[in-house]
């Protein structure tokens, strides 16, 4: 009986803390992709690596497993973050992002979606806040979700397939081997990007991290 109302007691704990800190996540930033071994490597995914980056980077662990998404709290220099994956497949993202932002109730102006791009270059770097979807089926989830395209977005670009019919099977296939040869630094720049976002703005990120439409594929000699 006592080990059981020491239990509640605990519990009732870490449930008051959790409360109390659900209104202090200043910033959501939000990675795309698909959860399992599965997919883990390929371009569609690439929103899941900088979310991992930025976790490992800043020591925030992403071990908390609801809201129908992996993710964890803590902080970058100093400014309350929440990181976060969707486990709920591309296509149905919006529902965990709708159940974290009711949640924590982030400003839906400070949260950040870093996704995939199909009409970006391989490595190229955009950052925006609001405007469409491009068909992004994740994009279009969280819009259907939340009722509002007014969040930001770090728009990773992957290329595209020459023939349109490849499209769906091309974001679901590993980065060619050239590709993984400068992923890394793409991966680390755009965790810069959004670190920068959360400590200066959107604008200040922009003009230090933004790239045209470049492709950073290392050449041959």
């Amino acid at each position: 009986m006592i080990r059981e109302i020491m239990r509640l007691f605990s519990f009732g704990k870490y449930l008051f803390r959790f409360q109390k800190e659900r209104g202090r996540m200043v910033y959501q930033v939000i990675g795309l992709g698909n959860p399992g071994k599965r997919y883990e490597s390929t371009r569609h995914n690439i929103g899941f690596m900088v979310v991992e980056k930025l976790a490992s980077r800043w020591k925030i662990e992403l071990k908390h497993k609801s809201f129908k998404a992996l993710w964890g709290k803590g902080a970058i220099d100093g400014k309350n973050v929440l990181l976060a994956q969707p486990q709920t497949f591309m296509n149905l993202s919006g529902t965990a992002v709708r159940q974290l932002q009711s949640f924590f109730k982030t400003d839906i102006s400070n949260l950040i979606v870093i996704h995939d791009d199909l009409d970006l270059p391989f490595g190229s770097i955009r950052m925006k806040a609001g405007g469409g979807t491009a068909g992004h089926k994740g994009l279009l989830s969280i819009e259907s979700n939340l009722g509002t395209s007014g969040f930001m977005r770090v728009r990773l670009g992957i290329g595209k397939p020459v023939d349109k019919f490849r499209i769906e099977g091309y974001v679901l296939e590993p980065f060619r081997k050239e590709e993984h040869e400068v992923l890394p630094d793409v991966i680390s720049r755009a965790a810069d990007a959004c670190a920068e976002i959360v400590l200066n703005g959107l604008q200040k990120a922009t003009g230090k991290y933004q790239t045209k439409n470049m492709n950073f594929l290392k050449k041959e000699e």
